[in-house]
């Protein structure tokens, strides 16, 4: 009787939340961790005229001239990088709003990358969170994606989201407002980027693919394109730091686990917002993604 008290009581949780959003994930690592200034943890990387800081809300913009981007100041081998961002509503296809760990300055041609990209939209189809992680040059040339896509369950034009990356010797996990949406775990050295990275964030045209596969372009009548980022958290081992240093944790019990309230979060997001999944793809290669 207990046992099924506890499984409709579960049931109805899930069911109310459905309407609302996820289920609270019992445990919030950005809680933890302080936010630092623009200057305190990044710098422009290029676009310095389509970039305003202020009061460390930084916005960054594209027109028909460019875009913008900026990079942290130290590269990390691990660590939490998040920020709250807030995207632009109306007509946004074919642009770039990201943040992101690459070393393709390090390693051109040959780099590791992991993704928060938000695909731009048309006004009547929502945002797409797309996360992906390439390692050693599959994302270079013949490009080899491990792309998860989601519709978010709020409207991230309305008000700023914390959006994160968690990169740990044991996963990769990435974050909504503290909700775990994916992780990915080190299967193999093969097929987890182990090299240091620094953080970047940008905003670009990648008509070319990124609304609907291309079918819909940037169109500048609607310029400028705006990107607002605020509540910068970097906190991870650096290359300058010993080798013992341990990033932060994604659940109260540590590495390499989450607790149940956060895999029923977890769950449900993707249950109810995942749009897409490499591994599912039957018109993909898995030869090429063994970890699938």
């Amino acid at each position: 009787m207990v046992s099924l008290f506890s499984f409709l009581l579960f049931s109805i949780v899930i069911r109310s939340s459905t309407a609302q959003g996820p289920p609270s994930p019992g445990y919030y690592p950005s809680s933890k961790i302080s936010p630092v200034t623009f200057a305190e943890g990044f710098k422009n990387l290029w676009g310095p005229q389509h970039q305003k800081l202020d009061q460390d809300s930084l916005t960054i913009w594209l027109d028909t001239y460019t875009g913008s981007g900026f990079k942290s100041l130290h590269s990390y081998r691990s660590g939490y990088f998040g920020a709250a961002i807030k995207l632009q509503p109306g007509y946004t296809a074919g642009v770039i709003t990201s943040l992101y760990l690459s070393n393709n300055q390090d390693y051109p041609g040959n780099h590791d990358e992991i993704d928060i990209e938000f695909l731009g939209t048309t006004p009547d189809k929502p945002y797409v969170l797309q996360t992906n992680v390439y390692i050693r040059g599959s994302g270079d040339g013949n490009i080899i994606g491990r792309e998860m896509r989601f519709h978010l369950w709020f409207d991230p034009t309305e008000d700023f989201h914390n959006y994160a990356i968690l990169w740990e010797p044991s996963e990769i996990m990435f974050l909504v407002d503290d909700v775990p949406i994916r992780r990915y775990p080190r299967k193999s050295d093969a097929t987890f980027p182990t090299r240091e990275m620094h953080v970047y964030g940008s905003i670009w045209d990648a008509s070319s693919w990124a609304t609907e596969g291309g079918k819909y372009k940037a169109d500048y009548k609607y310029q400028p394109f705006i990107g607002e980022y605020k509540n910068f958290k970097l906190e991870g081992c650096t290359t300058e730091d010993s080798t013992s240093c341990q990033p932060p944790s994604a659940s109260p019990s540590g590495y390499g686990s989450l607790s149940p309230q956060q895999l029923a979060a977890m769950q449900w997001v993707q249950n109810n917002h995942l749009v897409y999944d490499y591994c599912h793809d039957p018109g993909r290669d898995h030869t090429l993604t063994p970890e699938c």
